[in-house]
C-alpha cells in the first residue's frame, strides 16, 4: 500500500487565443480505492472543434475509469481510452462538419506504489524526483522526427518553423493514433509529475519546471507557471493547461486517546 500522501491540482489559462480548447481533469476510481487518473487533452480543429475533441477525451477517460476495478490492466485501460475517444471524435467530425483533433496524455497512480502513463501527440508528462528532473515523454511531432534523424539539434526544435506539426493525433480520418506507454515503480515520497499541453512546456526548460513543482504546492506552482508562461508567450501565447501531482510524506499520527488502568473484570 502507498506510504505517501497525494497532493494534486490543475491549472489553465486561455493565453492570447479566442477560445480555450484544452481540457484537464483528475478522477478517483469509484470501484478501485486508491487509484487515481490525471488527463490532459489539447484540442485542435478550428472554432469549437478542438474543444469538442478535447472534451470527448476527458469524458471517455471518466467513463472508462469509472468502470475500472482492482486487478484490471492499467495499460489496457489507457489504450481503450485513446481508441474509444478517437472513434467518437471521428464520428463527431462527420456530424458537426468540423475537423476536430486532440492530443492525449494521462497518468494513473495505484495503491501498489506504481505509476503508468500514456500519450499521443505533443502533450507531455514530466517525472521529477524531488527538485530534480528524471524523465519526460517524447513528442509525436515532425520536429522530433528531425531530431531523431540528426537533421536538427534538440534546442532547435522549439523555434523550428514546423514545430507545431504533429504526426500523431486522436481524430484523424486517415491514420489511427499510436500510443506511447511508460511506467515507474516504486513510487516514493517526493516523487512528482507534471502533465501539460505545449502552451506550457514550450516556455520552460526541464530544470525550471522541476524547481517550480518541487518548491511549491500545486496551487502555488500553477500560479507561478501561468504567470511566467504569459510573460514569455504574450502576445501570441497558446492555451496553457496542466496537472501537477506530488507525493508527500504522510501526516504524523496525532494521539487522540488516553491510556487508563483497566478496571477489574467481573
Amino acid at each position: 500500500m502507498s506510504q505517501y500522501k497525494i497532493e494534486a491540482g490543475t491549472g489553465q489559462h486561455i493565453g492570447d487565443r479566442q477560445e480555450q480548447q484544452d481540457r484537464v481533469a483528475l478522477f478517483a476510481a469509484p470501484h478501485a480505492p486508491g487509484y487515481m487518473i490525471a488527463v490532459v487533452a489539447d484540442g485542435m480543429g478550428g472554432k469549437s472543434g478542438g474543444a469538442l475533441a478535447a472534451e470527448q477525451v476527458v469524458r471517455t477517460a471518466k467513463q472508462l475509469f469509472g468502470e475500472f476495478y482492482p486487478g484490471n490492466n492499467v495499460q489496457t485501460l489507457l489504450e481503450n481510452i485513446v481508441n474509444e475517444a478517437h472513434t467518437v471524435i471521428k464520428l463527431s467530425a462527420v456530424s458537426s462538419e468540423k475537423e476536430p483533433h486532440s492530443t492525449f496524455v494521462a497518468l494513473v497512480l495505484t495503491p501498489q506504489q506504481e505509476a503508468y502513463w500514456a500519450h499521443a501527440g505533443d502533450s507531455r508528462l514530466y517525472r521529477f524526483r524531488g527538485p530534480n528532473f528524471a524523465e519526460k515523454t517524447r513528442d509525436h511531432s515532425y520536429v522530433e522526427k528531425l531530431v531523431d534523424e540528426g537533421k536538427i539539434q534538440p534546442e532547435e526544435a522549439k523555434t523550428h518553423k514546423l514545430s507545431n506539426i504533429l504526426v500523431n493525433v486522436l481524430g484523424s480520418s486517415t491514420t489511427p493514433p499510436y500510443i506511447s506507454f511508460g511506467s515507474y515503480k516504486p513510487l516514493k515520497e517526493n516523487d512528482s509529475f507534471l502533465l501539460c499541453s505545449d502552451g506550457l512546456w514550450h516556455y520552460f526548460d526541464d530544470a525550471e519546471l522541476s524547481a517550480a513543482v518541487a518548491a511549491n504546492t500545486p496551487r502555488q506552482a500553477s500560479e507561478l507557471l501561468i504567470k511566467k508562461a504569459r510573460e514569455r508567450g504574450a502576445p501570441r501565447g497558446d492555451n496553457c493547461t496542466f496537472a501537477i501531482i506530488k507525493l508527500l510524506s504522510p501526516p504524523a499520527e496525532v494521539k487522540n486517546y488516553t491510556v487508563e488502568k483497566m478496571r477489574r473484570a467481573i
